[in-house]
């Protein structure tokens, strides 16, 4: 009997843990959302870091087509870092190759050619992290097929330890 109860307070800490995590999900993306959609800024300010899904193969080679990149705002750049800086209405994820005062040069990895020069108040941030293949993931896990599948084993997990639960106090 204990041993049922065990394996039942491991089970409850570990859906706890579960839960903790999706409604810390959820809370990031609805203030995500927020900053977008509902404010209209450009990108989303989370504790001084925001995110971008790589569009383009310009930096093949270090960052691919569908990577997410992590971006800490920041107009202290160095040569070298990996930047993200808006031009027009794109964001636009280069190599900073030469840094003149307030002149900067930038350039894609795969591009043969440098990028036209860029003011440091273009400048959002550098990455510091590439998060690889988030775009296979996410068509993955957000497809229809396991979306719904989820919502099965949820909703049948659930009953399943509720069953329990009420078969475990009818005993005691």
């Amino acid at each position: 009997m204990a041993e049922k109860k065990t394996k039942n307070k491991i089970i409850e800490y570990i859906l706890d843990i579960l839960t903790v995590i999706v409604l810390i999900a959820i809370i990031l993306g609805i203030y995500y959302i927020v900053q977008v959609r509902v404010l209209q800024k450009s990108d989303a300010n989370l504790f001084g870091y925001t995110f971008f899904e790589v569009a383009t193969g310009s930096m093949s080679g270090t960052i691919e087509i569908g990577d997410v990149v992590i971006v800490k705002l920041t107009k202290d750049v160095q040569e070298n870092d990996i930047i993200v800086y808006k031009e027009e209405n794109d964001f636009i994820t280069h190599r900073l190759i030469e840094k003149n005062d307030n002149e900067l040069i930038t350039k894609g990895d795969a591009n043969n050619a440098e990028d036209k020069p860029i003011t440091v108040e273009q400048v959002l941030g550098k990455v510091i992290k590439v998060i690889p293949k988030v775009k296979i993931w996410k068509k993955v896990l957000f497809s229809p097929e396991i979306i719904i599948l989820g919502a099965i084993l949820m909703v049948l997990l659930w009953i399943t330890i509720c069953i329990k639960t009420k078969t475990e106090e009818k005993h005691e």
